[in-house]
């Protein structure tokens, strides 16, 4: 019997990299019209390979990025490419398909959800409460609950413990297969691959089932319940 269900967050329910990515292309704009003398294109890769070093959630990049290009922060430039970024991730920030849907109906089947994000917890929740999900999950595990990243065991116990389920009556669901997956079955969790949020290429996911559109985690959980 599945009482829990566990979900990333990231580009399990929110499409994540299409927001980021409508974001700096929006921020490189800003910077350009502002009075930077970068293409569009040069811009996104600068501020790119600083996400790749520092981490895709990295609070300071755009003081890095022009620090590096221009050897100090010219604050006419710097907050006109906040202010780019903050509108369009406020447009482009959205849910999969079917999400909003998903959640009500396994609510109503009275099964317990959580969020388990290696995100930091503010950006974590600023974003559950944008998509006003905030009142919805039983709990919500980020990284500084831990200060272990998945695969680790530590955050995939703690949301259990939260949750008070056996690890076999509950359910992950994410898109990266070496997090998300690999660490739930090391702790004999039901696992589903969303393929559908998947940016690698992912052949093989290991998963015990792939849904291409979370609506199919419904039958899913009926099939195991059974």
């Amino acid at each position: 019997m599945i009482k829990a269900i566990v979900f990333d967050l990231d580009n399990t329910l929110v499409d994540f990299m299409a927001m980021k990515e409508a974001a700096i292309d929006s921020a490189a704009l800003a910077m350009i019209d502002a009075g930077l003398k970068m293409s569009r294109q040069s811009v996104k890769e600068k501020i790119y390979e600083i996400y790749e070093e520092e981490g895709i959630e990295d609070q300071k990049v755009f003081d890095k990025f022009l620090s590096r290009e221009l050897g100090t922060i010219d604050y006419r430039i710097h907050a006109a490419g906040i202010i780019g970024y903050r509108r369009a991730r406020e447009a482009a920030l959205v849910l999969y398909p079917h999400v909003q849907l998903v959640l009500m109906e396994l609510m109503k089947r009275g099964i317990k959800l959580a969020v388990l994000s290696d995100a930091p917890r503010l950006q974590a929740w600023l974003r559950l409460y944008q998509l006003n999900l905030h009142n919805i999950f039983d709990s919500v595990i980020t990284y500084e609950d831990t200060n272990k990243k998945k695969p680790a065991p530590e955050p995939f116990e703690l949301v259990l413990q939260k949750l008070d389920v056996d690890p076999e009556q509950s359910i992950m669901v994410g898109d990266w297969a070496e997090r998300d997956i690999y660490g739930a079955k090391l702790l004999k969790m039901h696992t589903i691959f969303a393929r559908y949020g998947d940016r690698f290429g992912t052949t093989h996911s290991g998963a015990d089932y792939e849904i291409d559109d979370i609506i199919e985690l419904l039958d899913i959980v009926g099939r195991i319940s059974r």
